[in-house]
């Protein structure tokens, strides 16, 4: 089995450098290196401390309740899906057998 090539790369987040490692390419890890910044300094606005563990914390608990939110809306859609699918099936079915 081949190993799979990792990407070392320095991203900025709430102003402080940090080396990344993933196996994922340049852009993907800034990507997602942006949303964290970005989200850390939505909650460092809203708060007033300069503690940036926790406002790393709180930020954490917004992405992950916005992941949980996506999660179940994806689940309903699926849902939907698979209830269309069974009542395409049964109207193919019926047809056939007439």
């Amino acid at each position: 089995m081949a190993a799979k090539s990792t990407t070392t790369i320095e991203v900025e987040i709430f102003g402080q450098v940090y080396p990344v490692r993933g196996e994922h390419d340049r852009e993907h890890l800034e990507a997602l290196a942006a949303v964290v910044d970005r989200k850390m300094r939505e909650v460092g606005e809203r708060i007033s401390t300069l503690d940036r563990g926790k406002i790393a914390i709180l930020a954490a608990l917004n992405l992950a309740n916005e992941l949980d939110q996506c999660s179940k809306q994806q689940e309903g859609e699926r849902d939907r899906i698979m209830d269309k699918v069974a009542a395409l099936t049964a109207e193919l079915t019926d047809a056939l057998h007439e």
